[in-house]
């Protein structure tokens, strides 16, 4: 792929994880990579490895909540700042509030969840979209599975990001007169630290390489890459999608929270309502 030189790139949520693999993936091809969040000591720690990973790197930090507009805006502006314009955002911060029953959910969880998933990938494109536009730039955001299909007990965090794929497929429609791209990217399950209580093992990680037919989780290289991809030139003629990268398993389903869920609600009488009953027959 064509080298990145003279890019400048923000990646929220670039602390860790996902954000992290992709801030790496852009800047060992030559983008100059601002990484936002909401730790600064974690984005500092994070831009020491993506240096070391990437001798030379261009790595700049700020610490920022996404569902803040001002603190947003300041982020934008030190992309801007930093490589002289601003040619992509990766809007890789997210995370779901609540994992359970949807109808046993707490109502602040809820809101919270939408906030930063949705509202704060909003106020990122909003923010950022005059500089894309100077630059014919990219737009990327971190999506999920979740936003596809139904996996049970996740569905909150589900609502959110189908309504994150949304909001940015209009996006990409409203800007493509300025030739700004907009996509979305669907990870499956990532082996990261955020995630490693479920892949190193147990029935939620079996119901998942159940349904997977590459039978494997995925790396934040992974993601990195096609984020990158997105970002960069070779995609010039890509806008309007939520790509899946998972595996294959957007082909079959999604998989099944249940045994987490069933350890933190079960004693409530509403767990009864999700609970498989045998009713002796019916339809």
């Amino acid at each position: 792929m064509a080298s990145l030189d003279g890019y400048s790139v923000l990646v929220t949520g670039g602390g860790s994880g996902i954000g992290e693999g992709c801030a790496v993936a852009l800047a060992r091809d030559g983008a100059v990579v601002t990484i936002c969040g909401r730790t600064v000591d974690r984005l500092e720690a994070a831009a020491a490895r993506i240096r070391d990973a990437v001798p030379g790197a261009g790595v700049h930090v700020i610490g920022a909540d996404v569902t803040d507009e001002t603190q947003v805006d300041a982020a934008v502006a030190r992309a801007v700042e930093e490589g002289g314009g601003l040619n992509g955002v990766v809007a890789s911060a997210g995370g779901s509030l609540h994992m359970g029953p949807v109808h046993m959910a707490d109502v602040e969880a809820v809101r919270a969840t939408l906030d930063l998933n949705v509202v704060g990938t909003f106020l990122t494109l909003k923010a950022a979209a005059p500089h894309l536009a100077a630059r014919q730039g990219s737009f990327v955001g971190v999506s999920s599975h979740a936003g596809l299909d139904s996996f049970r007990f996740l569905g909150i965090y589900g609502a959110a990001k189908a309504g994150l794929d949304q909001l940015l497929r209009v996006a990409a429609d409203e800007l493509g007169s300025a030739r700004v791209r907009v996509n979305s990217i669907r990870p499956g399950i990532i082996d990261n630290e955020l995630m490693s209580a479920i892949t190193q093992g147990g029935p939620v990680m079996d119901s998942y390489l159940a349904e997977i037919p590459l039978h494997r989780a995925g790396t934040v290289d992974d993601v990195g890459g096609l984020a990158r991809f997105l970002i960069g030139p070779e995609s010039s003629y890509i806008t309007g999608q939520c790509i899946s990268i998972d595996g294959g398993q957007s082909l079959r389903k999604g998989a099944d929270y249940g045994a987490f869920a069933e350890g933190a609600y079960s004693a409530d009488p509403a767990w009864n309502l999700v609970v498989e009953q045998d009713s002796g027959g019916g339809a």
